[in-house]
């Protein structure tokens, strides 16, 4: 699991090892990843042209003292101060190794190392700071430890922030490494290890060892009934195809059985593409909204009646009020969750994390919100985000696969936050498994879960 603390539980775990140490000896750890990760972006030291941008923090410390390290392997290594104070230490350890403190941006530089503010700092950038980024603003930046200006805790972005290529980051990962949008202005994350104690973390993201552990897997006296069976209401004389798509993700293996019950028209694509499928009758979950366009507030009584766990996607949402007996597992997109929640979906955009947990408080319900990254909510706080995927994956029916695979993994067995996380991490895998770095449609990505639990099983 790739966890990601908050700055206070980051500041407490870093005061707890340091009582330990000696002085000096973390920022001496953290100066000698960061170094080592500029070597290897840049391939190699000698003859590059490195600008730090130093801030007045333990930040600005941990950028000097890697300045000093790649100035003594020959680099050209200049710090531009954006505070009007720094780490002096680290200004002394850089000078002392030949590098220098600058007025002005260099006329050619390699990298820019983003050393302004580190977790601690607030959002937004200052004008000082803003000017030093505008004057490189064709030049890959590193950020040390998050992206100056991004909010650290929430991964919003209220204000002008910096936009990395690679981001080194100490210790832990932070919620702003994978919630969006700031996970977006991340980059690539590396992540230098300080052998730091910490707490469990209400943010995290799975990895295919987690999702091994994870899926359900037949017992050798299994039946498919004892797989589970999953149901799916969905389509409509409008929409037959979204019946074939969620259908698909929940005919992929991973349940016993699946039951189609929808229009005559749907029924008749579905069965003639699935053989498989059966008619209605009982069920270990339900998945219901795809397609069902004004058949939607029926067919969600319908699921709801049978009292048992329920992924309620597309039109269906708009019917779902408030809490209710059933297990729920909610999957909008961030228009429909605006809609849900009332506000605008450029709110829902700008802070999804906030807005998914507070959803799935309101509705007492996993909240599934899809993008980029992916968050899945539960009631209490938890939330875990999905890393997986490529951006072919935004392509029409993607969620009528995605609510019929997490259908399937409810009838196996698995919770609703197991089950609507695992199912977005294989959804996510699956299509780029399938896209190969092209195209896809919604029907490669539920072809390809099959290749993709494959791979998974030891």
């Amino acid at each position: 699991m790739r966890h990601a603390h908050t700055v206070e539980q980051v500041r407490s775990a870093e005061a707890a090892l340091l009582a330990t140490l000696p002085d000096g000896a973390l920022m001496a750890r953290a100066a000698a990843g960061l170094a080592a990760a500029l070597v290897d972006h840049l391939g190699g030291a000698y003859g590059r042209r490195v600008l730090l941008l130093v801030g007045p923090g333990d930040n600005g410390g941990d950028a000097l003292y890697a300045g000093a390290q790649l100035a003594r392997r020959g680099a050209q290594v200049d710090a531009l101060l954006v505070a009007d104070r720094a780490h002096d230490a680290g200004l002394a350890a850089l000078t002392a190794a030949g590098g220098r403190v600058v007025a002005e941006v260099p006329e050619r530089v390699d990298v820019v190392v983003d050393a302004v503010v580190g977790i601690g700092g607030r959002p937004g950038l200052s004008p000082g700071a803003q000017a030093a980024l505008d004057a490189v603003r064709n030049v890959p930046v590193v950020a040390v430890d998050v992206p100056s200006g991004v909010d650290v805790d929430t991964g919003e972005t209220p204000g002008s922030h910096v936009r990395a290529d690679l981001t080194v980051t100490f210790g832990t990962h932070k919620v702003a490494h994978l919630v969006d949008p700031a996970a977006t202005a991340c980059g690539a994350v590396h992540l230098v290890d300080l052998g730091l104690d910490l707490p469990s973390a209400a943010v995290s993201a799975l990895q295919p060892h987690d999702v091994r552990r994870l899926l359900p897997v037949p017992k050798p006296d299994g039946h498919k009934y004892t797989r589970g069976v999953v149901g799916v209401r969905a389509g409509s004389a409008a929409y037959p195809g979204a019946a074939l798509l969620c259908v698909a993700g929940a005919a992929s293996g991973l349940a016993g059985m699946v039951r189609y019950v929808g229009s005559d028209e749907a029924a008749a694509r579905v069965h003639d593409a699935h053989p498989e499928v059966v008619g209605g009758g009982r069920v270990q979950a339900w998945v219901v909204g795809p397609g069902t366009d004004t058949d939607a507030a029926d067919a969600l009584a319908g699921a709801l009646a049978d009292g048992v766990p329920t992924v309620v996607d597309a039109d269906a949402l708009a019917h779902v009020t408030g809490p209710v007996a059933s297990a729920l597992v909610l999957t909008p997109h961030a228009g429909e969750l605006a809609r849900m929640v009332g506000v605008d979906r450029g709110e829902v955009e700008a802070s999804p994390l906030r807005h998914a947990r507070a959803a799935a408080e309101r509705y007492a319900a996993v909240v599934l919100l899809k993008g980029r990254r992916t968050l899945v909510a539960a009631p209490g706080g938890g939330v875990r985000v999905t890393t997986t995927g490529v951006p072919w994956l935004a392509t029409a029916g993607a969620g009528d696969v995605l609510a019929g695979l997490i259908g399937a993994l409810l009838a196996a067995g698995l919770d609703p936050f197991d089950a609507a996380s695992v199912g977005s991490w294989l959804h996510g895998a699956a299509a780029t498994l399938a896209s190969g770095g092209g195209p896809i449609v919604a029907g490669d990505v539920a072809a390809a879960l099959p290749d993709v639990v494959r791979r998974l099983r030891p």
